[in-house]
């Protein structure tokens, strides 16, 4: 799956992922983002904190209820199924991917890519002097291949991509560069027994989709597919800005805050060995996405 961007401020539309200015991956469900629906970070805090108070869970039916006095984790309200729904229904384009931000922030992708690409540079890996190719990755989320095809197939000799929407890797299929395909979700995925190690593996704006001990398991099983010494784990992904993790029942994931993210990277026995922000993001009048953030991990 894919996410979206989200947007800080201001009431635009949802036409995809509650990351239409906050996510960044594939996005579409039956709860179309559109430019005029787009809840700021405010409002989805509220309507999060108002779920959990509920104890409202899957398919916004009431969960067993927390101890009193406590809120349930925002993450132990992720539903695969309503995750998976969403992006069903969401269209296999860039406008889709990124939740309906393009059609606000027009330049988004472009800034995103080149963002991305400079800070591959930084860790050595690229097309210009003094940086070098590698021989595999895998993507996980890849959406329709945005970043496959804007960013990776640069890069990479091989590419293999985890994604669940079949709709969205149809047009990856014999694309330079795509090696192999698994439509699964990243909880399910595991690297095939007669997979190469990667050199990189490249994971961006979906992994809100799965609870914390789902993502832990994922980066432990990228860890074990890693080139010893020299492969390395991209993680990028938005930033919560509201003190704590955020739940976003428009398409069932979690926004974490950066504490979240350093400590699940330390319980899946990964270091941060570069990270920076995601610099140029656009703004328009009272818009603004949330901040994103690239983490390079190794063992």
């Amino acid at each position: 799956m894919a996410w979206v961007l989200k947007v800080c401020g201001g009431a635009i539309s949802r036409h995809f992922s509650p990351v239409t200015l906050h996510h960044h991956k594939q996005a579409g469900p039956a709860i179309t983002k559109r430019v005029n629906d787009i809840a700021t970070s405010d409002c989805i805090l509220q309507q999060a904190r108002a779920l959990r108070s509920q104890g409202v869970g899957r398919g916004g039916l009431p969960e067993t209820m927390p101890p009193k006095g406590k809120e349930a984790k925002p993450d132990s309200l992720i539903s695969k199924e309503d995750g998976l729904r969403y992006w069903q229904n969401a269209t296999a384009d860039v406008d889709g991917m990124l939740g309906g931000v393009p059609s606000l922030f027009s330049p988004i992708s472009r800034v995103d890519l080149q963002g991305s690409r400079t800070f591959l540079a930084r860790l050595g890996i690229g097309t210009s002097q003094g940086r070098q190719k590698v021989t595999n990755c895998v993507e996980g989320g890849a959406g329709i291949g945005r970043v496959t095809q804007g960013l990776l197939a640069n890069v990479a000799a091989n590419i293999d991509i985890v994604e669940p929407v079949g709709k969205f890797t149809a047009q990856l299929r014999g694309k330079p560069g795509v090696r192999r395909i698994f439509n699964v979700g990243l909880e399910e995925w595991a690297p095939a027994a007669d997979a190469p190690a990667y050199d990189l593996v490249w994971t961006q704006w979906c992994l809100g989709h799965l609870t914390d001990a789902q993502l832990v398991q994922y980066l432990r099983r990228c860890k074990e597919a890693l080139v010893p010494e020299t492969g390395v784990i991209v993680i990028k992904e938005n930033l919560s800005t509201s003190g704590e993790d955020v739940f976003d029942p428009v398409d069932s994931c979690v926004t974490r805050q950066e504490e979240t993210w350093k400590r699940l990277f330390e319980e899946a026995g990964l270091r941060i060995v570069r990270h920076e922000p995601q610099r140029g993001l656009p703004e328009t009048g009272a818009h603004r996405l949330l901040p994103v953030m690239m983490y390079a991990l190794k063992p």
